[in-house]
Formats: structure tokens, sequence, C-alpha cells
């Protein structure tokens, strides 16, 4: 399979209700600087993950802010989602939603969201394995 590094319209979580849904019974975990929120989804959906970033407006008062953390994590997330979560998905053809806060107080360099967003990855990655052994 070609390795996608692409991040469309149907991979960003959108929908008002199923963003509900993830908050009020998903699962949560925190690793530093993210905070991350996930469900397993049963409805259908083209890709393995849609996922949703978000920066606090009470911690970063400036829009530009907010949009140059959101693009470093959307830029990390495209560039690692294919080998670090996708390919586990797949072989447990499993659909799940994604919440990816940031809690970080200052704007780090790239490759300090390149290596945490590998950290969050891996960390998802293992915990929706073990919710797998749990459902099966």
């Amino acid at each position: 399979m070609a390795t996608m590094y692409t991040f469309k319209k149907e991979e960003r979580l959108c929908n008002k209700r199923l963003i509900d849904k993830l908050f009020s019974n998903g699962s949560s975990f925190l690793c530093y600087p993210f905070r991350v929120s996930w469900l397993l989804n049963s409805e259908p959906q083209f890709y393995p993950a849609q996922i949703l970033f978000s920066v606090s407006k009470k911690r970063y008062k400036h829009a530009v802010d907010r949009n140059t953390i959101k693009r470093l994590m959307r830029e990390t997330y495209r560039l690692n989602k294919q080998q670090q979560l996708y390919q586990a998905l797949q072989l447990a053809d499993k659909k799940v939603l994604i919440s990816v806060g940031y809690v970080g107080k200052e704007i780090e360099p790239y490759l300090f969201f390149e290596k945490k967003m590998l950290k969050l990855l891996n960390q998802l990655s293992s915990e929706l394995a073990a919710a797998n052994v749990v459902t099966s």
C-alpha cells in the first residue's frame, strides 16, 4: 500500500454529533504537551481515524499563535499517521475518533512537536490495542 502523506477533509473531525459523542463517552490521556481524547467509532467512515486539533483561546490570546500551533500539530500528524496509527487500525479493522488539544505553555520548535507527536501516536496505538483486547 502506498504511504499517504495527505490530510484530507474526510480525515478531519467536523461532525458536531460525533464530537459530542467523543467528549462524553471517550477515553483520554495526557501526553505532554497534548491532551488526547479518543473513542472507537462503529459508524462507517472512509479513513481509519478522524482527528480534531484544538488550542485554548484562554492560554493563547492571539489567533496567529493558535494557528501556528495547530499548523505544527497537523503537519507532524500528517507525516507520521500512516506508519504509527493507520497500519495498526487497518490490521484490527477499527475506526477511531481522536481529539488532540495543546496544553503546553509556549510555542515549541517543529522537532519538539514531531518527537511528542510520535510519542502520542505510539501511546494511542497501545491504548487502542489494549481496548481491542478488552472488547474482543
